[in-house]
């Protein structure tokens, strides 16, 4: 593969991942400053 091309597919790859971390978040069940520390 080219250079561009090593650099397109790492940078998809770098997204999906990402992504999926961004969707496996939990919300925490209480609200205030408290739950996020």
């Amino acid at each position: 593969m080219g250079e561009n091309r090593l650099e397109a597919f790492s940078d998809g790859v770098l997204a999906i991942i990402i992504t999926i971390m961004v969707l496996e978040l939990k919300i925490p069940e209480e609200q205030g400053i408290e739950s996020l520390l």
